[in-house]
């Protein structure tokens, strides 16, 4: 069996639902994407998008001696329907990404451990990547034939719905690269229509200042009033968009237990709201919502709070109306007017 073949292998061995290869410099389309994203101001306050165009926009330039990029996949697809806790407004609705161990540790020690068996079996060099440098993952994917990016921009596959990690392997070995993938979606807009926010201004294309993942997670400081009352509960991501998908029909399990943990059970609302710093910490460690801090997090809750209509949670928010946290004590403020006494 030639190495391609025992290295796709070996990566559903490790775990992954699919591995293809594509070439460095197989996505020459990126760098006018990018730059007409950035130009839009669509990355908001995501400075490094517009800082490391240059190398997003040209995978080649990112490590020049590679010749080939193994892409791959590992599904976290969710035990249950991830929107039916936005039909209880008591409770915090979580991504269903960050519900369980952070993926970047899972994902890169099964990258690892697979660069590892490719050297000793074909030599070479390697790089691993997952979502931590300016690799354009998903026209990546797309070009290997993992499958295609959708009209809601992320990658989806006739063969395991949405909801999967994406990781690389840059190789110095000149790998068969396998065909690329076409686009699927017809005329389906269900991706589109169900976006609270409205983020898309078209197909294919996504304004980051209105998503509410950006805005729970990347966004610094208070949210657009406006905006605010849209996030409903959601409080650290969104999966509207994925949930949709009529792909998901092929969704395979999960790649490891570990992707559902403890926030997998929506938390109450009044619960989270009263962790501080320390408390914040503990509960989420190891997990990818504790990248955000509490600050931001309680930002967030007070959001849903006042989203809420709970008038029991008024009293909650009404004692973080002094929080040490400006943008904390401004959600807390936002949140009592909007409750009944």
């Amino acid at each position: 069996m030639e190495l391609k073949a025992r290295l796709v292998a070996e990566a559903l061995r490790e775990g992954f639902v699919a591995a293809r290869v594509c070439k460095p410099g197989a996505v020459p389309e990126v760098a006018d994407r990018l730059t007409a994203f950035v130009q839009a101001g669509y990355h908001g306050q995501m400075g490094w998008m517009a800082d490391r165009m240059h190398w997003r926009g040209n995978p080649a330039a990112l490590w020049p001696e590679a010749r080939s990029v193994l892409m791959l996949a590992e599904s976290y697809t969710p035990e249950t329907d991830p929107l039916a806790v936005l039909d209880r407004p008591e409770k915090g609705a979580i991504s269903v990404y960050a519900q369980g161990r952070d993926y970047h540790d899972i994902v890169k020690k099964r990258l690892k451990r697979l660069a590892r068996w490719l050297i000793a079996e074909g030599g070479g060099e390697v790089k691993v990547f997952v979502d931590t440098a300016p690799v354009p993952e998903k026209a990546l994917a797309q070009a290997s034939g993992l499958g295609w990016q959708g009209k809601h921009t992320n990658l989806l596959s006739r063969d395991w719905g949405n909801w999967a990690f994406l990781g690389s392997i840059f190789t110095t070995l000149d790998l068969p690269a396998d065909p690329a993938e076409s686009e699927h979606c017809g005329s389906c807009r269900k991706c589109l229509d169900i976006c609270p926010t409205d983020a898309f201004p078209a197909p294919f294309q996504l304004d980051a200042r209105r998503c509410i993942s950006y805005l729970t997670i990347e966004h610094k400081g208070p949210v657009a009033e406006d905006l605010r009352e849209l996030m409903g509960n959601r409080i650290y991501g969104c999966d509207d968009c994925l949930a949709i998908c009529p792909w998901n029909k092929f969704a395979v399990a999960a790649s490891d237990l570990r992707y559902h943990g403890p926030a997998a059970r929506a938390a109450d609302l009044a619960e989270l709201a009263e962790l501080d710093d320390a408390a914040f910490r503990q509960r989420y460690a190891g997990s990818a919502i504790k990248r955000i801090g509490r600050d931001r997090f309680v930002r967030n809750v007070l959001y849903a709070m006042g989203n809420s209509g709970l008038p029991r949670l008024r009293p909650v928010a009404q004692r973080l109306c002094e929080d040490p946290d400006p943008t904390v004590a401004d959600a807390a403020r936002w949140a009592v007017a909007r409750l009944p006494a």
